[in-house]
């Protein structure tokens, strides 16, 4: 029995025994084969070969085709970084300077582009601009020895001549105390055709027949306004006036007013609306400007008055004012004169205008309040007719007719047409009367303050980017490219400097441009697919809010560039605020124009998609050789 217990026991110890065994050779036949495999591998790496065409592997894959194998790359490159910059070579587009020639050159007052318009009504000194094959390619050349202009307030009074080398004024105007040439400067001593003693004094004349300093009175138009001294003087009480005249044979007049820091534009009454909207204006000023406002039954006045608000004034100075005084040195006969000033009247009693006052060289009229007498005495004068289907704020390329501009609806005789305003400076964030009538939709009150606080942030922000904009007097003339509701602007006002707050004709699905004047500042409209009507270098600072955005598709990014190169001074400075891809390509650009620019946060951090791109124009001028030729 002890022997048969013995054999189980055996046998189990000789079954885990060749498990052992068998585990064994398991494992080493694994090691050998690894090893082999490995060895070859070495091998085939380092002779650069594949296993050879006549092994059964080899002969398999050659056997199937590629097709038919799907095999899995891995792909460790990253995703969601910015393409590699372009070459040096293709980097940036370069843009030579323009000849000298065209150091003043505005594109769409061209005087030889000019002479293929009918010279009636002057049509040939409005916009008309270069088709797209002839537009320039190049930058405009400052005149040689062009200096930064004067500060506000001495650049009232003083401009350098290299700046603007006319001196047809000075001799032309010399003894109506226009300008003056003293060394290497021009000095303005504030004359002009109706008021050589200054402007100063006539204005005080004004003053003493309508309130000028009691906040009423905001904004002003001076139609003709040759250097401009009216409106320059104007500020001084705090009335700010867009001044315009032609380019015409009064070389550079509207040159000078802007290089002494006066707002002004290129601009004509001929056939087609001022670029202003409806009640834009709190005066009108007409000194000598030679606009035939009798003729044309009335057409000229008639436009006037669509700008004016309700209850402004429209001054006139010159003939055919005090004509039985001044007749034999206008070389006019007396019943010219006397026929002149008869039609004038005529007119401006067809607009309802109430004549308040004539004294010396002096005439004024008032608008109506409201038009509830001036529609129910269409029964007597049958000329001009309400327009009852145009759009009065539409002011672009928009013919001029003969229709009177309807005021709006009012409830009582005493109400004020349009809403009143408030006096200045409450004026600014008082609430207008376009928002509070709901005439704009998607603009509440709301709306509007918060834009009123949101650009307050924005301007303390810049300030913070552009030193020169921190520093008091550098800057005088500036430019909002898309302006809204006039918040930039808004943001400045305890600064001496004025905003030119344009709004994009684009944009008049939400025509803004009343609300700016509203708030008693100033602007037009604008196309920036076509040139500014100003003279080149006539702002020190732009500011542009998603305006490339605006355009995309609708024209060339490198020509708004180019106009704004034209129009900036050198030293001075841009802020385009947009979307980073775009001010990507708009930095690209720049860099190929002497500016020197970099791409900043939004004001609210980093993570913003919007960007900001301020750049410097660098200082180049002609040489003095191709300028003398």
């Amino acid at each position: 029995m002890a022997a048969m217990a013995c054999i189980p026991r055996r046998l189990s110890q000789i079954t885990l025994f060749n498990t052992k065994n068998l585990t064994l050779y398991h494992i080493t036949l694994v090691v050998i084969l690894c090893t082999t495999f490995y060895l070859i591998g070495i091998w085939q790496h380092s002779v650069g070969t594949t296993f050879s065409s006549s092994s059964a592997a080899a002969a398999f894959l050659s056997s199937v085709p590629c097709s038919s194998l799907k095999t899995t790359q891995l792909d460790f490159l990253p995703h969601h970084l910015p393409p590699d910059p372009p070459s040096e070579t293709t980097r940036a587009a370069q843009f030579p300077p323009c000849d000298p020639s065209f150091s003043e050159y505005t594109p769409c007052e061209d005087v030889q582009r000019s002479l293929k318009f009918d010279r009636d009504m002057l049509i040939y000194r409005e916009r008309h601009c270069p088709e797209k094959d002839e537009l320039l390619k190049c930058r405009i050349p400052a005149p040689y020895g062009y200096k930064v202009p004067f500060r506000w307030p001495q650049g009232r009074e003083f401009a350098w001549f290299a700046n603007v080398p006319h001196k047809e004024l000075t001799v032309e105007k010399k003894n109506q105390n226009w300008i003056k040439v003293e060394g290497d400067r021009f000095r303005f001593p504030g004359g002009g055709t109706m008021f050589p003693h200054g402007a100063d004094a006539y204005i005080d004349d004004i003053d003493k027949l309508i309130s000028l300093r009691d906040g009423s009175i905001r904004t002003a138009i001076d139609t003709g306004c040759g250097v401009a001294s009216w409106g320059a003087y104007l500020l001084s009480r705090n009335i700010l006036a867009m001044s315009f005249a032609p380019r015409d044979t009064h070389e550079a007049q509207v040159q000078f007013a802007l290089e002494r820091g006066v707002p002004a534009m290129i601009g004509v009454m001929a056939s087609i609306r001022l670029p202003y909207p409806s009640r834009a204006f709190d005066m009108a000023h007409c000194s000598r400007c030679l606009i035939p406002w009798g003729q044309y039954d009335g057409l000229y006045l008639i436009e006037v008055d669509r700008v004016l608000r309700a209850g402004s004034y429209w001054i006139l100075s010159g003939p055919p004012i005090n004509w039985q005084k001044h007749w034999k040195g206008w070389n006019r006969t007396t019943d010219d004169l006397k026929s002149e000033q008869s039609r004038i009247e005529t007119v401006a009693k067809s607009l309802c205008w109430k004549k308040l006052v004539q004294k010396d060289d002096l005439a004024i009229w008032q608008k109506p309040t409201n038009h509830v007498h001036c529609k129910a005495n269409r029964k007597v004068f049958k000329r001009p007719p309400i327009c009852y289907t145009q759009n009065p704020d539409m002011a672009w390329y928009t013919k001029l007719e003969t229709c009177l501009t309807p005021l709006p609806r009012v409830s009582n005789i005493k109400e004020i047409a349009g809403g009143q305003l408030a006096k200045w400076p409450e004026r600014l964030n008082a609430i207008p009367p376009r928002i509070s009538s709901g005439s704009l939709p998607g603009i509440t009150e709301t709306v509007f303050v918060e834009n009123s606080e949101l650009w307050k942030k924005r301007v303390e922000y810049y300030k913070t980017i552009d030193h020169q904009l921190a520093e008091t007097g550098r800057y005088r003339n500036l430019l909002d490219m898309n302006a809204y509701l006039g918040g930039f602007a808004a943001a400045l006002v305890d600064d001496p400097v004025w905003v030119m707050n344009i709004v994009p004709v684009e944009a008049d699905q939400i025509n803004t441009l009343g609300v700016v004047y509203e708030r008693g500042l100033i602007g037009a409209y604008q196309n920036w697919c076509e040139a500014m009507s100003t003279y080149p270098r006539t702002y020190d600072f732009i500011h542009g809010d998603a305006i490339f955005s605006l355009y995309k598709d609708r024209c060339e990014m490198e020509d708004i560039v180019l106009e704004m190169d034209r129009i900036l001074r050198p030293e001075s400075s841009v802020i385009i605020r947009d979307d980073v891809d775009v001010l990507m390509k708009l930095k690209n650009m720049m860099d190929g124009m002497q500016w020197d620019g970099r791409i900043v946060d939004h004001e609210d951090g980093p993570h913003e998609r919007t960007k900001i791109l301020f750049a410097v124009k660098q200082y180049w001028v002609a040489s003095p050789l191709s300028q003398n030729q």
